[in-house]
This record gives structure tokens, sequence and C-alpha cells, in this order.
């Protein structure tokens, strides 16, 4: 029962940090840590699929519309030409993951590189306040901009939604665009992990002693969690505050670095 709890909680803070701009893998570590828990990536992964289920149902009508103009080959109109710029810019994430998957190894949970981190996120968080919204375009560059940023997310503590929308916004895409190809860029990245993760440690999870009930669980908590999440960062960034997530990273950051006694 213990441990159907743990995950439980744990499939809440995924759900609630995953699509606020406060890096779900960076609260997910420090809960592990705080609970004294050794719990393999591919849970991590899982409950992303979780917040991805909750990603294909609210921007549903764009991923239909977009899939559509796929099947039928249709890649000049808008949701058409949608489909290659997520392309591009999930090769950068998939690239970058790979290598600080492979380079960074125990790195991953060493809570002073994550309060950094999120010293880092928030910084660039505060400097969407002066941001210019100029265009509804998102051009390749900008995919690869984003999808760059996507790759570095996979540090705890580096928020994917709070870095890719910051960087959309800082290139002078509007909030409503930004918005919305920020998580559906975020589709295959959350599918290729989850490929990669399941083949290189499905062991692991199986070690762990985790059931599947519990697992489960998890992930519906984090479907729940993070509609909610992802309702209210919406209205959030439609009412330029985005900004404000900044002063939380700083806080977290600082107060991580004081208890480890590093100040």
């Amino acid at each position: 029962m213990d441990q159907l709890i743990e995950t439980i909680i744990l499939g809440i803070i995924q759900g609630l940090a995953e699509w606020l701009p406060i890096s779900s893998t960076g609260h997910l570590r420090l809960a592990e840590h705080i609970m004294g828990l050794d719990v393999p990536v591919l849970f991590d992964v899982a409950l992303h699929v979780g917040t991805l289920i909750v990603v294909l149902f609210f921007f549903r009508r764009e991923v239909w519309k977009m899939a559509s103009a796929l099947v039928h080959f249709d890649l000049e109109s808008e949701d058409g030409k949608a489909v290659p710029l997520i392309i591009v810019g999930v090769i950068p994430t998939l690239v970058i993951g790979l290598i600080l998957g492979t380079l960074t190894g125990g790195l991953f949970g060493d809570i002073v590189l994550i309060a950094i981190a999120f010293i880092l996120c928030g910084s660039t968080l505060f400097a969407v306040r002066f941001s210019e919204e100029r265009t509804e375009e998102i051009r390749y560059s900008t995919a690869i901009m984003m999808g760059v940023a996507q790759g570095l997310a996979i540090l705890p503590g580096l928020s994917r939604s709070g870095l890719t929308i910051a960087v959309a916004l800082l290139l002078g895409v509007k909030r409503r665009k930004a918005f919305s190809f920020s998580f559906l860029i975020s589709v295959p990245a959350i599918l290729g992990a989850l490929a990669f993760t399941s083949f290189t440690q499905l062991a692991e999870l199986a070690a762990a002693g985790l059931e599947w009930s519990e697992l489960l669980a998890g992930v519906f908590a984090a479907i729940l969690v993070g509609y909610c999440a992802l309702k209210l960062l919406q209205k959030i960034i439609m009412r330029k505050k985005l900004y404000l997530f900044a002063f939380y990273c700083w806080t977290l950051g600082a107060v991580i670095i004081l208890i480890s006694g590093i100040l």
C-alpha cells in the first residue's frame, strides 16, 4: 500500500509540474530523494505517457487535422505545414537527448545541479517578460531552436514546456501559437523516449518491484492532474504571466543550495 501511495504522489507531481514551467523531472527527482526512492527512469517516462494522453486529448483537433493532412499528402495547408516543422524540431531533441542520456549518467540525481538548473530555467522564463509578439508563423529555425530547448530539458530542473514556450516567445512568436506548437512537438519526443527506455530498461522496472497496478495508478493520477494544469498554463500564458514562474524556480533553486550546505 505504501508503494501505491508513493506512485500516486509521483503521478500527481508529474501531472502538475509537467505542464507548469517548473520541471517535472526536477520535482520527481526531489520527491524521490525526499522519500528515499530509487525509481528507474522508465517509471518517469511511463508517467510522461499519462501527460502525453492529456496533450493528445487537449489538442485533439489540431492532431486530427495534421494526421488528415499527412494521410492526404497535403503539406501546403496550414495544418500540413506543421508536420515537417515538428519533424525538423524533434531531430535536435532526439540527438541532444541521446548525448545527454549517455554522458550525464548519475548527474541526473545530483541535487545541487538540479538547483542550478532551476535557477537557469527561472532566468529564461523571466526574459520572456521583455519579448515582443510579431508573428503567427513557426519557421524552421524556430522549430529547431525549440527542439534544442526540448532536448536540454532532459536535465532535471529545466522545464520542457517552459523552455520551448520561452524560446518561441523570445523569437517573436505569438502566445497562442507558441503554446500549441510547444506541446505538439512534445508528442514524438515522448514517444521516442518511451520506446528507447522501454527497450533498454524494462528489466530495471521489474527489478524495482513495481506492480503494473501501481504504475497505472501513477499514470492515471498524472492524467487527471495534468489536464487541469494544462488548462491553467493556457490561461497564464494568454495573460502574459509566464515570467512569474521565474520567482518560484529561483526560490526553489536557492533553497535547495542552502539546504545542501553549499552556501
